[in-house]
């Protein structure tokens, strides 16, 4: 079974860092796109950052410049380091990857999501 996994969360100061990680794992024969997500109370789920499997990135506008992804394909492993942190960010973050694996004896593509992990800025 094919599952993501993140860690990093909790709560920082206005202006502090955080580096959230998500490691995929299970019978994985390829990861496509990675990426950050968040959603804040009242509010829609709203993509953050994307990697795609050659290392390419984009980035939601308000986080330009403070956020950085990246990833280690050796470690089906993707982080977002979060620098400059603003009330604004608090949210629960979630870890999303296109993977092709074996699930149920068969090859599938499916897209994954991780369980969240709660992000809090505190002003």
């Amino acid at each position: 079974q094919v599952q993501l996994v993140e860690s990093g969360g909790g709560l920082v100061q206005a202006g502090g860092s955080l580096r959230l990680s998500c490691a995929a794992s299970g019978r994985i024969l390829m990861i496509n796109n990675m990426g950050w997500y968040r959603q804040a109370p009242g509010k829609q789920r709203e993509m953050v950052a994307v990697i795609t499997r050659g290392g390419s990135t984009s980035y939601e506008d308000s986080v330009k410049g403070r956020f950085t992804i990246s990833r280690d394909s050796a470690k089906n492993t993707v982080y977002l380091q979060m620098n400059g942190l603003k009330p604004e960010d608090t949210a629960v973050y979630y870890c999303n990857a296109d993977i092709i694996g074996i699930v149920m004896a068969s090859t599938q593509r499916r897209d994954y999501w991780g369980q969240g992990t709660q992000v809090n800025v505190s002003s």
